[in-house]
């Protein structure tokens, strides 16, 4: 009797679904049987059902042909190719670092006043230019660090100014006034000033020492 050609499609009914996977389940693990023993084949079957239920066959060590699979499937070659490109790559990279570092640590050198003597007469003039320009910065970020603090102490000058003002206004007392010709500005004289007041105030204070026993 002449079998009529199956429509390749998915079964809906989930009886005949359930028995068809039986029948083609044990004939492909059959023909697997078949062709590793007549034509001296590793083969590796696996199956799983639609449940999740795993079958499998293979005419040697399963995990030994999975590894096998991995080294010299189409995949394997790819990773392989790419890991060996990847690590030329970082070998690569890693030269030119170490040339870097290599580069820098000689002009670093050179900058200190080291292994100048097979320096040429352009080398030197270039590092000497380096050590100006260097200098130069060096110099206007002082500049910029003393103009802050004095901006600083000026500022800090002015708030004490207004806490004796207040402070004398809730004592009834006049507020201290700076002395002419402190230098600077308000602020900056009133620093002095204040310094020169308590140093005045200090020296008017009388001591007397007395060297003996204690009177009783």
């Amino acid at each position: 009797m002449v079998r009529g050609k199956v429509e390749m499609k998915r079964i809906e009914n989930s009886t005949s679904r359930q028995v068809t996977f039986s029948k083609r389940r044990n004939g492909l693990l059959k023909k697997a049987y078949e062709l590793s023993v007549l034509c001296d084949a590793q083969v590796s079957v696996l199956i799983f059902s639609q449940k999740g239920r795993l079958y499998e066959f293979s005419s040697s060590d399963m995990q030994k042909s999975i590894e096998r699979y991995h080294k010299y499937g189409k995949d394997g070659q790819t990773n392989a190719f790419r890991s060996e490109g990847y690590m030329q790559q970082l070998k690569q990279e890693a030269e030119m670092t170490a040339k870097k570092i290599e580069h820098l640590e000689n002009s670093q050198q050179k900058l200190l006043g080291r292994g100048l003597d097979s320096c040429s007469l352009k080398e030197l003039r270039e590092i000497e230019r380096q050590l100006e320009l260097s200098l130069s910065r060096i110099r206007e970020r002082k500049s910029q660090l003393f103009k802050e603090q004095k901006e600083k102490l000026i500022e800090k000058g002015k708030l004490l100014t207004e806490e004796n003002a207040k402070l004398s206004a809730k004592c009834g007392a006049e507020p201290w006034q700076a002395e002419e010709g402190g230098g600077g500005g308000d602020a900056e004289g009133g620093i002095v000033g204040l310094c020169s007041q308590s140093s005045k105030s200090n020296s008017d204070m009388q001591t007397e020492l007395f060297i003996g026993l204690p009177c009783m």
